[in-house]
Parts: structure tokens; sequence; C-alpha cells
């Protein structure tokens, strides 16, 4: 029982769903050391700001919120990747109490102990077993390695959050349990590269349930899949065993959706941007991977305006998009990241062509995923409620992860609790979302 005397901490968490996987990790520790987590800067006596520092948009939005911080509080904590560059964060901020970058969570508490100390020993009764979630009871993200292997000359991840360094694939599934366990009913499987999961480790063995495992994806995705909740694989990159975990959406052990970031079809940007599997027959893969598949689901992002585009590249893109039926794509114009190789490449976009094209890709786009979400009405599926309000229910199919995909919409089921999972027929569609009424009942 938390009680007036307990130390209060506000915490802002920003960036990707591995950053809130950080935040979660932090959090756990602090309510096992007896710490109150409070809403509101004024309640709090020191604020965390889990940080990102990917691209510069973010960056900014994170000294936003360090210095929303510290005006409204005074006494802050930073950590996350943009802490990885202390100096950007003291040129604004050199009050702050502390800076420790991202996966840091040793540094972050020994920061908080120092300023504000706990005020009593540990119970480990302050804490639900799944840890503390900043997502909705009825889904988790299980980050299942750190770091990244891959050379992309846009990106700075590997700077940020160092090599690939996977966790032993036994500590992965009894963390999957215990999710389970608190009611959790969908797990979203996360890392910089899914599919490299194990290959820093050489595919080390280990022991779940009396059985040794590889380390290694299919093996996990495979476990997972004997467990009763929904497995999404976030950040699959097209290596040739990812044609097994196709069979293995087919066979119902993983939701069938594939999260692959191709970023261009051009193979002369792929090697600019140093892809990895960049020589890879990409469309080939996506029609087998259908034929093996035929209700796969398939997201992608792709990078528009990158230093060398010409109009051919994007014209190639265009074709790509149409050929490929991808069903979901988010699109970014590209723009320098300080300490990215990207930035020394010749043939800079202007940003006027960088927009055009942005705005002509997004359209072909939402034609596309109106034809595909169109060929789903009349299908019964089953949808996973995230929300409820007045005028019904909301959830996802197998077809749509949380916050980035669509929805669907159930009017007039208001009385549905969150995590609900149901069948439905499926009766009308946009280019982003779905209708359904409800068949049989709750699963």
């Amino acid at each position: 029982m938390i009680t007036a005397s307990d130390p209060r901490i506000g915490f802002v968490s920003l960036g990707c769903p591995q950053a809130l996987v950080d935040s979660e990790r932090i959090l756990t520790q602090l309510r096992v050391e007896g710490y109150e987590i409070v809403g509101g800067y004024r309640e709090a006596e020191l604020v965390v700001v889990n940080t990102c520092g990917f691209i510069d948009e973010a960056v900014e939005e994170s000294l936003q919120a360090i210095g929303e911080a510290m005006e409204e509080n005074g006494r802050v904590v930073v950590t996350g990747c943009l802490g990885a560059k202390p100096q950007t964060i003291l040129r604004e901020q050199p009050r702050v109490l502390s800076v420790t970058g991202p996966q840091r969570y040793e540094e972050v508490m020994e920061a908080i102990h120092a300023h504000l100390p706990p005020r009593h020993d540990p119970h480990t009764d302050l804490v639900p077993p799944g840890g503390l979630k900043l997502t909705p009871r009825h889904y988790a993200y299980l980050k299942i390695a750190e770091g990244c292997n891959h050379t992309c000359s846009f990106c700075i991840i590997p700077s940020l959050r160092g090599k690939l360094a996977s966790r032993p694939v036994g500590e992965v599934l009894r963390e999957a349990q215990a999710l389970l366990d608190t009611g959790v009913r969908e797990l979203l499987v996360i890392s910089q590269d899914t599919s490299a999961y194990g290959a820093d480790s050489k595919y080390r063995p280990d022991l779940w349930q009396g059985q040794l495992l590889r380390t290694h994806v299919q093996d996990l995705a495979r476990a997972l899949g004997q467990l009763d909740a929904w497995v999404r694989l976030h950040c699959i990159y097209p290596y040739p065993h990812v044609d097994d975990l196709v069979d293995l959406m087919a066979d119902g052990y993983v939701v069938p959706y594939l999260d692959v970031p191709f970023q261009h079809d051009s193979p002369k940007m792929l090697r600019a941007m140093r892809r990895p599997a960049h020589a890879e027959n990409t469309l080939e893969r996506i029609h087998r991977w259908r034929q093996r598949c035929p209700d796969l689901a398939l997201r992608s992002t792709f990078i528009v305006g990158f230093p060398g585009e010409t109009d051919e590249d994007f014209e190639a893109l265009l074709t790509f998009l149409y050929e490929a039926q991808i069903d979901r794509a988010g699109c970014f114009r590209y723009s320098p990241v300080a300490g990215a190789t990207a930035n020394a490449l010749d043939g800079a976009v202007p940003d006027r062509v960088k927009y055009e094209r942005f705005e002509t890709f997004m359209t072909v786009q939402a034609e596309i995923s109106a034809a595909r979400l169109a060929a789903r009405v009349g299908r019964q599926v089953e949808v996973l409620i995230d929300e409820v309000d007045e005028e019904g229910a909301i959830g996802r199919t197998h077809w749509e992860a949380p916050e980035v995909d669509g929805r669907v919409f159930l009017d007039g089921l208001t009385e549905l609790p969150e995590g609900t999972l149901l069948e439905a027929i499926i009766t009308g569609s946009d280019e982003h979302d779905l209708w359904a009424e409800p068949t049989y009942g709750h699963l």
C-alpha cells in the first residue's frame, strides 16, 4: 500500500515500442522499490524523461519535453536514445540532474537514488507479476533483443543502442507466460531486427519447459504460438528463413501479419541506403509468401527523397507498390540525421520534390489499402476489442497492429470490456478502417 511518505516520480516516455519497453522496466523497478508514479509535474518530486533521438523531429520533441519538465518541476533525470548524445541535452538544459543513454536501467536508478532516495525497503507485492505496463492490459510488447548489427546509411540506431544482443529464448518465453498470466491476449514481438534474433549468440540453445530450444526466431515463434495469445512479429527483414515464419502463420502459430521495413525497391537506392537483404527478389518473395499464406497482411515503411533518388527511382517504387499490394505502408520524407553516413551522399532532393513524392506515394497507397480492405467485406474474423465509447466497440483483427494500423468499428456494442475477443462479420470498409457486426459471441 502506497503511503503519503512514498517518494513521487513523474514519468515521460517518448519514442518507439522498444523505448516503451525500456520505460516499463524502469517503472517496474521504481514500484518494486516503493516509489509512487504520479501523473503531473507539480505532484512529482522528480521527473524521468525517456527520450527519442532517431530523427530531427524526435530530437526536437525530446528537448521540448525536457524543457517542459524543467520548467514545471526543475528536478529531471534524462535517459533514452537522445541521452547517448548528452551534449545535445546539456547545451539546452545544463541543470538536468543526470543524462544516460538507452538501456542504462541501473544508471537511471542510481541517479534517482542519489537525488530522491527510496524511503523504505522494497516490497515485491507493490508490483503485478508482469511488471508495470504503459499499454492496455490485454496486449503487451515483448522485446527479444537490443541493438542492431546493420549499417544503414540513414540510421544511427547502432550508435545509440549498440550491437545486437539477443535475450535467451527461455527468458523471453518466461516473460511471455508471465504476461499471459496477468490477462494479456496479444504479444507484439519487437527488436531492431527480429529476423536476426540469436545470430549474435550463434543461436545458443536454452531450456524451456524441459525442452532445449534454439535462440532463433523460428523456435521462438513456434513456442510462443503454443501459448494462448495472438503473437505478432514486428521488424522482420526478408532473410531466407522468413519463409519458415510464413509457414508458421499458415499453420496458425503466429497471426498472419508481417512488418517488413522495405524502405524502397530501386536496387540503386537500396545499395545507397545499405539495406540488409537488398539483393533479394522482393516481389518474388512476397508472391511466394502469399501462396503459402493467402491471409497474410503486409505492413512496411518507405523513404522518399533519399539522396540520389531520381524520378525513375520513384516511379519504380510506385510500380512496386502496385505489384506488391502492401496492405499498410508508412512513408517518410528523408531528412538528415546527425551522425548518419547518408549526410555525405551527393544528389540531395529538393524539399518541394520530397513533398510531391510523399503526397503521390500516400495517394497510391490509400487506393491499394482501400481495395484490399474492401475485398475483406463479408469475411468472418476474430476481433480483439481495444476500447469502448458511447458509440460502440473499437478493435482489431489479425491484420492490424495497435496504434500503427487501422481499426474495426462495431457500432452499438457499448458494454464490452476491453480485451474481449469475439467473432464478427466484416460489413464495410474505407481506405484505413473496417466495420463489423458480431456473430457468435465471445471467445
